[in-house]
């Protein structure tokens, strides 16, 4: 999960072209890119998955505070499995996942009313456009925050573009990196191996490993970490100066 408290991040996606609008419910807060304007049905969709997921917690409620992998569950609703599933990949619990289960499973909802839906939760995007897009990558402090940019081609969409922090945000996070920021055709994935791999970066050393480590698990295709001045870049990732 990524959460970027006191910063702008509803410009991290340049989407031209598009209708944007906000949907907030409880803490649930999207920023919300398609063809046309969708908010009513964003927010339904939103009230739908809350409703599974906290209805879930309420009869499991090890599974909110978990940071281990959660068992597997044939009865839980979709989203819930498709978060205990993509989180056993990559050791963690199933909860470091929710911020990119809700922006994708959203998505998924709007996409049988539009053509192009871009949908941020917290700085977790997943997206599928007609065009390239370009999102920009924040590291809190780091001098190359905001400096460069994804751009994710059209033949990688669908894709979860899904970032973890050591330090921004309130996200429980037990590394030191700046930024994790992973590529995957699911944002589930995404969203919880960024969080795995931002717990392994220690210090400068592990950006040398850090690429090794995503490649061994499956379906995340790319990614970029920095800490401070520090960058390592790894997969089928293009970046762009901003």
């Amino acid at each position: 999960m990524s959460e970027y408290e006191g910063y702008d991040y509803r410009k991290r996606v340049r989407a031209k072209g598009l209708v944007s609008f906000h949907v907030a419910v409880k803490e649930t807060d999207l920023w919300v890119s398609a063809d046309r304007n969708l908010e009513k049905e964003t927010r339904d969709l939103i009230f739908d998955y809350r409703y599974q997921l906290e209805s879930y917690i309420t009869s499991h409620p090890i599974f909110l505070t978990t940071l281990k992998p959660y068992q597997e569950d044939p009865y839980a609703p979709p989203m819930v499995q498709e978060m205990i599933e993509m989180t056993r990949i990559s050791g963690v619990g199933p909860m470091a996942s929710v911020a990119g289960a809700l922006a994708q499973f959203v998505a998924g909802g709007l996409l049988e009313l539009a053509d192009q839906v871009i949908v941020e939760n917290g700085g977790d995007i997943f997206l599928k456009a007609n065009r390239p897009v370009i999102v920009s990558i924040f590291a809190g402090e780091s001098p190359l925050s905001d400096k460069i940019g994804l751009v994710i081609p059209i033949r990688q969409m669908p894709l979860g573009v899904c970032s973890s922090s050591g330090t921004v945000g309130h996200s429980l996070s037990m590394g030191v990196a700046d930024v994790i920021c992973l590529l995957a055709s699911s944002a589930v994935l995404a969203d919880g191996a960024a969080t795995a791999l931002g717990n392994r970066i220690r210090g400068n050393r592990d950006l040398d490993r850090v690429g090794d480590w995503a490649n061994a698990i499956k379906d995340v295709f790319g990614g970029i970490a920095i800490i401070g001045d520090k960058m390592a870049i790894w997969g089928d990732v293009e970046l762009v100066d901003l």
